[in-house]
């Protein structure tokens, strides 16, 4: 740690920008992975084999109540088409493409930024070795003859500290952009597919749940 913090030091004040870069793409990926792994993450096939029996069986409040204990995106979208159940079926499709509307969004945001954020702490690293070498010259210039080649190897080293701060920070960052990108993508097809599937059930089993209300 101490070694590292004698690199921060030497690195210039780009080190500051790449770090608070740093800092933003951890906020990121621990909030993500929390909410993709954790409060979205949903066995669809088995929510929708329990959904079929349900509504097999003609019991719908039984199968909003299931959905309704679910807190995910898949469990939204189909709590807001079983409510619209017995209605024709422009009423059931509407019903799920509103909640999906509210619900994938939150599903896609914030992962896209750790992309452009680790382009921009590459980019920033970069500048600081820039200007990390032009100081570096700069002091050389001004420098004793015997001086100069020890100064220049100095400022050289100091500058790259910019560079290597910026790719410890990219590199994370892209790896787990695709993660996270990766996970986004399968549950946004595990909603799809569910709540087609669901959809279709109910209106090819509307039958069943009108007889249910009416017994």
């Amino acid at each position: 740690m101490d070694k590292l913090a004698i690199a921060f030091a030497e690195g210039g004040v780009m080190m500051w920008p790449i770090l608070f870069l740093s800092i933003v793409c951890w906020a990121i990926v621990i909030e993500r992975a929390y909410f993709l792994y954790g409060k979205a993450s949903v066995r669809a096939e088995e929510m929708v084999t329990m959904l079929q029996q349900s509504i097999m069986s003609g019991d719908l409040a039984k199968a909003i109540r299931y959905v309704s204990a679910s807190n995910t995106p898949l469990a939204r979208i189909i709590h807001a088409g079983l409510l619209k159940a017995k209605g024709d079926a422009e009423e059931v499709q509407a019903a799920m493409d509103e909640a999906a509307l509210r619900e994938l969004p939150r599903v896609e945001k914030r992962t896209p930024y750790l992309a452009m954020l680790s382009n921009v702490a590459m980019l920033v690293g970069l500048l600081g070795t820039i200007i990390g070498m032009i100081v570096s010259f700069g002091a050389v210039a001004n420098a004793d003859a015997s001086e100069k080649a020890t100064k220049l190897a100095e400022g050289i080293s100091e500058a790259m500290n910019c560079t290597a701060f910026g790719l410890i920070t990219a590199v994370p960052a892209l790896l787990f952009y695709a993660i996270l990108q990766g996970k986004t993508q399968s549950i946004i097809d595990e909603v799809n597919e569910g709540s087609l599937r669901i959809v279709n059930f109910v209106l090819a089993n509307r039958h069943k749940l009108k007889d249910s209300k009416e017994t």
